[in-house]
């Protein structure tokens, strides 16, 4: 059930129509461009979540840049329809577009597999009572190719008939050039050889010579110097040729009447393929849409509620994102507490955009567009929407502007309801402002007890007092800067405006006396309230301003909050991450250990069944199985080979002395095994990688005895000298 509007132009007054028109441009179907014409304004909860669903999934996949099908655009309803008719005939051009139709819908059925049927189900909605069929373009190939002409072998028939056409045009080509070269050499023909005419190929000789040539005349040029002749050696072929034409047209017409009876029962299916097309074109122009103008999706209610959050004008916003000119958002509630907004504030302040913007936004999402509002947002749905902006005088019933004004009323009056949304610009004006006024405060009264929804501009004060009496209905306020003398286009819910009528005449220069006659002739209690609303709307702003200032900051110690957390967060990564690498060091050195304590253990075992003296063998099994203090063991023992050996960087032979570089252990090359050596140390021999070995020399002990000599004397200065030193600081602390 579509919503319900008063008056007849109410849309129009909204700018819906410019709407649909810039919709219109985004579409590239005919079906498509039809569908934005039949828009209708819904009240169904289902309908317009999917709509609305359809295209937030299509403008993310614009968005982000991923490729949907939608190639095909023509229009191809009518070819359709007399595929359905009981002998009918398509032409192979037709059925190429067919065929299009078809490969088109395949690629969008397959587009959708089980991944993005998940992802976009709404998208997937359009084409879940449908189906490929495959059978179309197979039939198709097997009659027409690719530049839409029957198939050779399409039938039988066509097949000879081809073949024999071919043969008799290679013999009337052959013939007929034998004729050119004989009139040729007689000078008969004209500059151009040869033409055709109704189809038969016939020979251009000059007019005075026609006679000479034997055949059937078909005409003389304009300017009667040339004359055209069938010769008369062809004109039995020619006949032929014409015949089997004939025949092949004939059975041309024939298959692709088969062609066309045989899938004249697809009929539907490709029917429905075309206006699925469509209906993806009419998603696909509404999603470039709300990109355009950073249209949401906002929370969708099944009542009659709004409350917006950063609401843009959509015109408005494109039309300044064109000329580069900023945009100003609204934020303003509708529900059965706050049923009316009274905003007042001076003229040109944005009164009426506030207003508009409500109302086009809500126009638009019953309609499945989405809308430039925070996706915070919350519409409902409306079933009625009344409206009455500007002046509204009706000649043809001889209507004054506020009586027109008031059969408005009185139709928003007997009508409304609690799922009405009601718009009224400048309400109570064209009459006495004290009568005016009085009729305004009970359509409001009347109108809020009714439960209806709405927004209301005026210039009224007692309406602006009447707002903090009634329960339901509330001011606001359009903020404007008394210092510069400029709107700003802010909404302030919860306050009267003022109307800065005084301000404003002093800014402009209007002549001081005239200004404070103008004052007296005003009420006292009228102008101290005028004067009490400008002063306190000023305050608010400087404390609006505070707020913002307030919330900036905020927003700075949240920012470095953030950036402290992240820092100890990846301080703590860190050590998790040393952690674990000195965990692995730990497993790597144990597991390496466990691997040369096995390779030990394998060479003792060999040492045991070979060696006579098995007491060695035991005592080399005892020292690696219970020595304790290995890693004392090694390093006394590297100290003890370091002062008794010096490395050399001689090659490794055998017979060479090594040592061993893990645990310090000095013996003889005795053989070699491939990579590895065996190194006899004491009595046993063992099995080591070549890599693990370093040649080693005996150091004389004469030389290491006068090398601790002279360690020792070093030594010895170096304390010496370090206890001057010391005394020398001594010294000078005393002093």
């Amino acid at each position: 059930m579509p919503m319900h509007v008063y008056p007849e132009n109410a849309l129009t007054q909204l700018e819906f129509d410019k709407v649909a028109a810039i919709l219109l441009n985004y579409c590239q179907t005919p079906i498509g461009k039809e569908l934005v014409q039949e828009m209708r304004i819904h009240t169904h909860l289902k309908y317009i979540q999917t709509a609305l669903s359809q295209t937030q999934e299509y403008k993310f996949i614009k968005s982000a840049n991923q490729y949907f099908p939608s190639d095909f655009v023509l229009d191809i309803r009518r070819d359709l329809k007399l595929l359905g008719i009981p002998g009918a005939q398509l032409t192979g051009e037709q059925w190429l577009i067919v065929r299009r139709l078809t490969d088109h819908m395949h690629q969008v059925f397959r587009w959708f597999d089980a991944e993005r049927q998940a992802a976009f189900s709404n998208l997937h909605e359009v084409i879940s009572t449908s189906y490929y069929e495959k059978q179309i373009i197979d039939s198709i190939d097997i009659v027409i190719d690719e530049r839409g002409t029957v198939k050779d072998n399409a039938s039988e028939d066509l097949a000879k008939i081809r073949h024999q056409l071919f043969k008799r045009r290679q013999d009337l080509r052959r013939i007929f050039d034998k004729v050119i070269s004989r009139l040729a050499k007689s000078g008969y023909t004209a500059d151009i050889d040869e033409s055709f005419s109704n189809g038969r190929r016939v020979v251009a000789v000059f007019s005075e010579y026609k006679r000479q040539v034997k055949g059937f005349f078909h005409g003389e040029s304009d300017s009667r110097k040339t004359a055209f002749i069938e010769p008369e050696e062809t004109i039995e072929l020619n006949n032929e040729i014409y015949e089997l034409e004939q025949d092949e047209l004939k059975e041309v017409q024939k298959i692709l009447r088969q062609l066309t009876a045989q899938l004249s029962p697809y009929s539907s299916l490709l029917l429905t393929y075309a206006h699925i097309v469509g209906h993806f074109d009419f998603i696909r122009a509404k999603a470039l849409l709300a990109i355009d103008m950073n249209g949401n999706m906002p929370q969708l209610q099944n009542t009659a509620c709004t409350n917006l959050i950063n609401a843009y004008h959509p015109l408005l916003f494109m039309y300044n994102k064109v000329s580069g000119k900023k945009t100003f958002p609204v934020n303003l509630q509708l529900d059965d507490d706050t049923r009316i907004l009274i905003i007042s504030g001076p003229n040109a302040g944005g009164k009426t955009v506030s207003m508009k913007t409500l109302g086009l936004n809500q126009v638009m999402v019953q309609s499945g567009l989405l809308v430039p509002v925070s996706e915070l947002s919350q519409m409902g749905i409306y079933k009625q929407l009344f409206i009455q902006l500007g002046d509204t005088q009706n000649l043809a019933f001889e209507l004054s502007t506020y009586s027109s004004h008031l059969m408005h009323m009185k139709h928003f009056i007997e009508n409304a309801n609690g799922k009405t949304l009601f718009f009224i610009d400048e309400l109570g004006s064209g009459s006495d402002p004290h009568l005016g006024g009085a009729f305004a405060e009970v359509i409001l009264e009347e109108l809020s007890h009714k439960h209806a929804q709405g927004i209301v501009t005026t210039h009224y004060l007692n309406l602006k007092v009447m707002a903090n009496h009634n329960k339901g209905i509330v001011n606001g306020a359009m903020q404007f800067d008394e210092v510069k003398l400029e709107p700003l286009y802010q909404l302030v819910i919860g306050k009267p405006g003022s109307s800065y009528t005084f301000a404003i005449a002093e800014r402009i220069g209007l002549p001081k006396h005239l200004i404070n006659r103008a004052r007296k002739l005003v009420d006292t209690h009228h102008f101290e309230l005028d004067k009490l609303l400008n002063r306190t709307e000023q305050d608010l702003q400087l404390v609006q301003q505070e707020r913002r200032d307030l919330h900036k900051k905020q927003k700075e110690n949240d920012t470095l909050q953030l950036e402290l957390k992240k820092v100890l967060e990846k301080e703590k990564h860190l050590q998790q991450v040393n952690l674990l690498k000195e965990q692995n060091r730990v497993a790597e050195e144990k597991f390496t250990y466990l691997k040369e304590m096995e390779r030990n253990l394998k060479q003792i075992a060999l040492d045991w069944k070979k060696s006579e003296k098995k007491e060695d063998v035991m005592k080399n099994l005892y020292n690696l199985l219970f020595n304790k203090n290995d890693k004392i063991v090694i390093n006394k023992l590297a100290k003890k080979v370091d002062k008794q050996y010096k490395e050399s960087s001689d090659p490794i032979l055998i017979g060479s002395m090594v040592k061993l570089k893990k645990n310090y252990q000095v013996g003889e090359v005795i053989g070699f095994k491939g990579k590895r050596a065996i190194v006899k140390v004491g009595q046993l021999p063992m099995n080591i990688d070549i890599e693990d070995l370093l040649v080693v020399q005996k150091i004389d002990l004469e030389e290491t005895k006068e090398v601790d000599k002279l360690r020792k004397v070093n030594i010895s200065e170096i304390g010496i000298k370090i206890k001057k030193i010391n005394e020398k600081g001594k010294s000078s602390r005393k002093n």
